[in-house]
């Protein structure tokens, strides 16, 4: 047997969690499917660095650009409504700033609700189809709010899109940056539409709408499920397999193992996480949904606002570029989230406190915040190599997926109508929200720290398996409390 169990009593393996041995696994949905796929193998094929090297590039082309252009849509669709705001919503659909705010939130609120629902979905269906369906349907979705002509309508496009939406988790706020970026060009170039059938904000959603329905037929036919059912050949697959095996977290497993999803409950990182997620995004909430409305209250006009929020996608990119940069680099993500945090501690700053002709400084501190949402793909980041284990994963994924919902909810509730134009609270609460995160990433980092050092002495008493066990572990859909020879990341 492997020695991966150190001791039960000090890796708290769940109860009535029984580990299979390496050369005596006999149901095959209790390991990962990649370990079904290899047991068919009876030779490894060799592979070269140019091997390595051609595969990635391939498998590159074969998923990343369908998923640039699901997160892309799935967040400049979403915060349409933040350039409708300055378009004519208002008046176009007879709304004040108090169900406004209700609009921002409520996407979330659904959002929210469904995270279980899709992860379970996900694990249960092929997960390319399941996702390009869910793509189309808030395609058509949001091509529907451009006939939206009252708050109730609204309100049931925004519950309906945070639906469908949650099937896609926000992590890649690299795409957020460009998103930001081209929804201001977008916003800007649709104002200057004028017609008798649509007016500018309504014939916006209509395109987007259509633009995102033809992305989820596309990612239906030619995004792969996974390495096994991809376009590779069958030599390229196995070493796409073989390829995972240092991170020993798997690749799939259908079988809903709910002693795994007690685990995630149980674990102290789990909750360190969620609540460093929720108090980051409270201001990232905020200011996603509300920063047309945060500038034009500075004192410009609608054009101008919309060009203004140009730099705040720049902001965002050159953020996530240079921390992911410095966290692959040093292996330091929990270091980089702190980084991050303290410019969005600056601007709420400057926003808050700088007097209010000082136009040229307040835009540069809601500038400054856009830094706060580049900690979100950190922290997918530290569950994606901190969590072993399929359902563990996928549980612990839906929580950081909820989490980040709860602090989109809570941010447009700071932004109260009596507090306008100035919103003074909901800035001061933006730099409350960023201390007590970074806080927290600290704690998280000292926990990891104690409990690879706790492991490490306990490896010191034990004589490592054969090495063919070894590379098994981790297609053994083992947790990482599990699996003794697992080392956290800082």
């Amino acid at each position: 047997m492997v020695e991966h169990d150190l001791k039960e009593k000090d890796l708290e393996s769940p109860a009535n969690e029984v580990v299979p041995e390496i050369g005596e696994l006999r149901n095959v949905e209790d390991g990962d499917a990649a370990l079904e796929f290899l047991r068919r193998e009876s030779v490894y094929a060799d592979m070269t660095p140019n091997d390595e090297k051609e595969l990635v590039t391939k498998i590159d082309w074969m998923v990343m650009p369908l998923m640039w252009a699901c997160y892309f849509f799935q967040y400049l669709d979403k915060t349409l409504i933040n350039y409708a705001a300055v378009m004519g919503l208002y008046t176009d659909a007879n709304i004040n700033a108090a169900q406004f705010s209700t609009l921002a939130l409520i996407f979330y609120v659904t959002y929210l609700a469904f995270e279980f629902p899709h992860g379970y979905g996900m694990q249960r269906l092929p997960t390319a189809k399941y996702l390009g369906t869910m793509v189309a349907l808030w395609g058509l979705i949001v091509a529907v709010t451009s006939a939206c002509k009252n708050y109730g309508a609204l309100v049931a496009t925004r519950v309906l899109l945070g639906c469908f939406e949650s099937a896609v988790a926000p992590s890649l706020i690299l795409i957020t940056g460009t998103g930001t970026i081209f929804g201001s060009l977008i916003s800007f170039g649709f104002q200057h539409y004028h017609g008798k059938t649509f007016t500018s904000w309504q014939i916006m959603f209509l395109v987007i709408g259509l633009m995102t329905i033809c992305i989820g037929i596309l990612v239906v036919f030619f995004l792969p499920d996974n390495p096994m059912s991809s376009r590779l050949s069958h030599k390229e697959k196995v070493w796409a397999i073989q390829r995972l095996r240092e991170n020993q977290t798997g690749i799939e497993n259908k079988h809903l193992k709910t002693a795994q999803v007690l685990e995630c409950f149980k674990d102290p990182q789990t909750w360190l996480l969620c609540l460093i997620t929720i108090s980051s995004n409270i201001p990232n909430g905020a200011v996603s949904s509300y920063q047309a409305t945060i500038i034009k209250g500075f004192g410009y006009n609608s054009l101008n606002t919309a060009l203004l929020q140009i730099p705040s996608g720049a902001v965002s990119i050159v953020s996530i570029l240079t921390a992911t940069y410095l966290a692959g680099r040093y292996n330091q993500r929990a270091l980089n989230v702190i980084t991050l945090l303290i410019p969005g501690i600056v601007g709420g700053a400057l926003m808050a406190f700088l007097p209010p002709n000082a136009k040229a400084g307040k835009l540069i501190g809601n500038y400054l915040t856009n830094c706060i949402g580049a900690t979100l793909p950190l922290l997918y980041s530290l569950v994606a190599c901190n969590y072993a284990g399929h359902t563990k994963k996928v549980t612990m994924n839906a929580l950081l997926l909820m989490s980040f919902c709860l602090g989109n909810i809570i941010g447009p509730v700071t932004f109260r109508k009596n507090d306008a134009p100035n919103y003074i609270p909901a800035k001061i609460t933006i730099i409350v929200t960023c201390a007590v995160a970074a806080v927290l990433v600290v704690l998280l980092r000292i926990y990891y720290m104690w409990e690879n050092k706790r492991r490490d002495r306990l490896a010191e008493d034990h004589v490592a398996g054969a090495r063919k066990e070894e590379d098994a572990v981790g297609f053994l859909d083992l947790t990482d409390r599990q699996n003794s020879g697992f080392r956290y990341r800082l």
